[in-house]
């Protein structure tokens, strides 16, 4: 039944993946081809780099099981099941069919269920603490797979000599360093060059993985599922501690869906069925393969599968590579958070467009440069990839479990299945997630603990930016009253009336902002023209053009317009006044003045459902917000910024 449902999936969704595809382009020429070579270079950098680290910890590792023959099949047989449950079937068939208008990625996923409200309403209020709690988990992914790649490529140079053992640590500081300073420049130049070189990666691992075959074909046997079975029943501890070190063949599961929105489903699919899976099973077969034939030891297999001519390139080529993976994770890291600030779960932070031709293209300075220190400090303290293999996982295993969860409800209201086949699907998907999950928690102490607490952290600051934001919109309404008494105060004083627009940036529904009034009681005038406008972000990531804009019009000159933005936009306030005119909104920008409130928050002992500690959070994260001069990209010279205190 589950198989049946599956191939339903794909037949039903075939069609929608080639719209969307056309759709995460600006050009609808570029092919299928060159799109799925584009996604290699950003969607299948993580998961492309694992053969470098995940084989070796299976039998190296801290929880290593001896290289026998009977138990490397049992561990390339876990492998090959693991890729083709996890990411053929559940990422590529399943979850990736849950879509927000093309986008992915958890908190897109969230956004399905509707909004906020409304899902708290239907007592579910538990699916948004764990979306926000899986987004939050993928920042400490963020900060251990840029630390964990490169140094796992820098130390293949140990393979050829180790007198270069003591140049590992600086030669990668220096290498992230470098990756982190150029965030800032954009990588739309080049970009176009991170698709064939993963090419070539991605061949090269298939090359060396075959020539490993060669030696010895029969490890293809543990494509049959019993030999994974076996392992279990002759070593069912040693090999529960070992599906820890599996799980690194699956840890960019994630990034896949998230990339969704870039290339569409069809290219990713069509790159994962056609290159990226065929080269990891050949070079994991292939190290297999190495490990069945060689008495001596091998700390690195994935090195020893090269001949010593190739040895210096290979490395040259595999750090290329995890560069380029780190490069994808942290360009995640920022479409993540701009996310996050959009759907209100972070404060506004200062966003740069690096790219005037893809909106995807950003750069987030305060995100740069805190996964910048965290993945230093992570290098100079685990020293080792093998150390940081503890660490890696744990945030990734309990996001697929999130995952599942959330598919759940989107599976049964959005794509209206059965409960009995939804339910089918959602045990066997979670059986999988809990016993990988099962075993990165035994790791926990050994560095696991790290990305929960980076997850935890985050957390934290989501909540708490996310509920203060709710209680002072409950408290700012009651101070400065509705609009419609205060519009008849003004017909019977009014005040003096100069030429030109004053737009009020304000809350959805509320009366006149505090700085109206604030702005009215010391200059006793006010412009001809009055907007109260107010920037609403959607549960979509785009909002077309016919449905940016609401105007309403009062007396007294003044107008209410309400701006929309999906969650993947940038909010430019002017530009989207000035398509308005379609609408009958016609603004001159010359004779504009934006008023825009600078609140400062006192936390004080009044009746509140937050706690002092979490007012005092808020109130620091307010102060160090970005002006909405430039989030919103207003012209500086036509703003006035009006202070005001506000205890809550």
């Amino acid at each position: 039944m589950i198989e049946q449902r599956v191939e339903q999936v794909i037949s039903e969704s075939d069609d929608q993946a080639a719209a969307e595809s056309e759709h995460a382009h600006s050009s609808p020429k570029r092919s299928l081809l060159w799109v799925s070579l584009t996604a290699l270079g950003v969607v299948y950098g993580d998961i492309g780099t694992s053969p470098l680290y995940a084989l070796r910890e299976c039998f190296i590792g801290k929880n290593a099981l001896a290289p026998t023959p009977v138990n490397v099949l049992g561990v390339l047989s876990l492998i090959f099941w693991s890729l083709t449950l996890v990411i053929s079937v559940k990422y590529l068939l399943y979850v990736m069919r849950a879509d927000n208008r093309g986008e992915g990625g958890i908190l897109a996923l969230m956004a399905l269920l509707g909004p906020e409200e409304r899902v708290r309403a239907h007592g579910r209020g538990l699916l948004i603490v764990l979306g926000l709690f899986g987004a939050a988990l993928l920042y400490g992914d963020g900060i251990i797979t840029p630390a964990i790649s490169v140094l796992s490529a820098v130390e293949g140079l140990n393979v050829a000599t180790p007198a270069f053992d003591q140049f590992v640590v600086p030669i990668t500081l220096g290498i992230l360093i470098l990756l982190f300073l150029v965030q800032s420049r954009g990588t739309a130049g080049i970009g176009a060059i991170f698709g064939p070189i993963m090419m070539v990666w991605f061949a090269t691992l298939a090359v060396m993985g075959i020539g490993g075959i060669i030696q010895r074909p029969d490890v293809l046997v543990a494509l049959n599922p019993l030999y994974s079975i076996r392992l279990f029943l002759n070593h069912f501890d040693a090999a529960f501690l070992v599906l820890g070190a599996v799980f690194l063949v699956v840890t960019g599961g994630e990034a896949l869906y998230a990339d969704m929105g870039h290339f569409g489903r069809l290219p990713i699919r069509a790159a994962w069925f056609t290159v990226v899976l065929p080269a990891l099973l050949l070079n994991y077969f292939g190290q297999g393969a190495l490990l069945m034939q060689e008495t001596q030891d091998l700390h690195h297999p994935f090195f020893h599968l090269a001949p010593n001519w190739a040895l210096y390139p290979l490395v040259i080529l595999a750090t290329i590579a995890t560069i380029i993976a780190s490069q994808a994770v942290i360009s995640g890291a920022f479409s993540l958070t701009r996310q996050a600030v959009q759907l209100g779960y972070f404060p506004r932070l200062r966003i740069v467009q690096t790219s005037s031709e893809e909106i995807g293209q950003i750069y987030i300075p305060l995100v740069n440069w805190l996964l910048m220190i965290a993945t230093l400090a992570l290098v100079i303290a685990f020293r080792r990839s093998a150390n940081l293999a503890a660490a890696y996982g744990m945030a990734i295993s309990t996001t697929m479990v999130i995952t599942t969860l959330l598919a759940y409800f989107i599976a049964r209201e959005r794509w209206g299945w059965s409960k009995l086949t939804t339910l089918l699907i959602t045990a066997g998907f979670l059986l999988i997630d809990f016993i990988f999950l099962g075993a990165n928690m035994l790791k926990f102490l050994d560095g696991g603990w790290l990305p929960l607490l980076i997850g935890a952290l985050v957390f934290v600051l989501m909540k708490a930016w996310k509920r203060g934001r709710k209680e002072l919109a409950e408290r700012l309404p009651q101070k400065a009253g509705t609009l419609a008494p205060f519009l008849e105060e003004m017909a019977k004083d009014p005040p003096v009336r100069v030429p030109g627009t004053a737009i009020f940036m304000t809350g959805r529904d509320q009366g006149p902002p505090l700085i109206l009034r604030h702005h009215l009681e010391h200059n006793q005038a006010l412009h001809e023209r009055v907007i109260l406008l107010t920037v609403v972000t959607e549960d979509t990531p785009r909002v077309s053009p016919q449905d940016r804009l609401e105007i309403k019009e009062f007396d007294q000159g003044f107008s209410r317009v309400i701006v929309h933005f999906g969650f993947m936009e940038s909010p430019d306030v002017p530009e989207a006044l000035q398509a308005g005119e379609q609408s009958g909104l016609k603004v001159d920008p010359d004779q504009t003045t934006y008023y825009v409130g600078r609140l400062t928050l006192i936390p004080a002992d009044t009746p509140s459902t937050m706690p002092r500690w979490r007012k005092k959070l808020f109130a620091f994260m307010s102060r160090n917000a970005a002006p909405s001069i430039r989030f919103y990209h207003l012209p500086p010279a036509q703003v006035v910024e009006l202070g005001i205190q506000v205890e809550f």
